[in-house]
């Protein structure tokens, strides 16, 4: 049986306020605790308060020496190419190598609004960027097709790529993580999707004589006692993504680390290596040290 690694979602800014934590004790939280990675998602104007993810992880990374830090997800589509790139790079120096980079287009038209990218040329533009990021990250003199005049550049200093993993459970997202990714990254989906995914991603690869990416799934989790119930979480998945709540009851980890490790261990058994857990409910710290007990049990 494979190593099975977990990392966990950064605090936002209501939970950092309610439990008294900042984004560098959170990180250095979860480092000490053992798990495997910090992650924060991608956001620009979702009606909510949120923290700039480049700016979060090179925190992250500032505070911590060993954990992995990742983007859940990343969307370079909504920023010109160069300026993706030259975060990504970054992010690498501060945090010496250590970054994944979860990699998605979504976000509602309001965000793509936002950022002045018309929302009906995500794709494209994330699969330009895909293709680019390595050359613009190698400091190899680049042209960028999607930028008015599309000019030629070279960026400085270059950095390793880090590994990429394709967000989202989509058959194009499938696609693309077998095209272009080192990993899928699918969120809230049972094993049997799992399973199925990683058939398809098997195939797929081969015909592009890629090796089979690895897959992360995202969970979300309240352990312990005194924390949202699975139906409470799963009602709250249901009514966020217009999903069935017979479809997502089974997902949420919830109980005694035990009954988690039991259901990751499912997953671990269709396919997948990794978890990005996102905390649903209870003390922040609680719920990392949680984690890490599920981490020993799977190993």
């Amino acid at each position: 049986m494979g190593t099975f690694e977990i990392g966990v979602i950064l605090p936002g800014i209501a939970v950092q306020q309610r439990d008294h934590i900042d984004l560098r004790e959170a990180a250095r939280h979860a480092e000490d605790a053992g798990l495997d990675g910090v992650w924060h998602g991608d956001h620009l104007a979702i009606g909510a308060p949120t923290l700039d993810a480049p700016i979060a992880l090179a925190t992250a990374a500032a505070a911590t020496t060993r954990i992995r830090i990742g983007t859940s997800v990343f969307i370079p589509a909504l920023r010109p190419i160069a300026w993706a790139a030259k975060q990504i790079a970054t992010l690498q120096h501060v945090s010496g190598n250590r970054l994944i980079l979860g990699i998605g287009s979504g976000g509602g038209p309001a965000q793509w609004a936002a950022a002045g990218v018309p929302y009906t040329e995500r794709g494209r533009r994330t699969d330009t960027a895909l293709t680019l990021l390595p050359r613009l990250l190698a400091g190899e003199r680049t042209q960028l097709h999607d930028e008015p005049g599309e000019p030629s550049v070279e960026l400085a200093p270059p950095a390793p790529m880090p590994p990429v993993w394709i967000g989202n459970a989509s058959a194009a997202a499938i696609r693309r993580a077998a095209r272009l990714g080192d990993g899928w990254f699918p969120s809230l989906i049972s094993p049997r999707e799992v399973a199925e995914g990683r058939k398809k991603l098997f195939e797929l690869a081969a015909e592009h004589d890629r090796p089979t990416p690895v897959i992360a799934i995202g969970a979300t989790s309240a352990l312990g006692t005194g924390t949202p119930s699975r139906q409470e979480i799963a009602s709250g998945i249901s009514s966020a993504y217009g999903r069935p709540l017979d479809d997502v009851i089974d997902i949420p980890l919830t109980g005694h680390p035990k009954e988690a490790a039991e259901k990751l261990s499912a997953y671990r058994d269709a396919g997948a290596a990794h978890a990005i857990v996102g905390i649903a409910g209870g003390d922040w710290r609680t719920q990392v040290d949680l984690l890490a007990e599920v981490r020993n049990l799977l190993r």
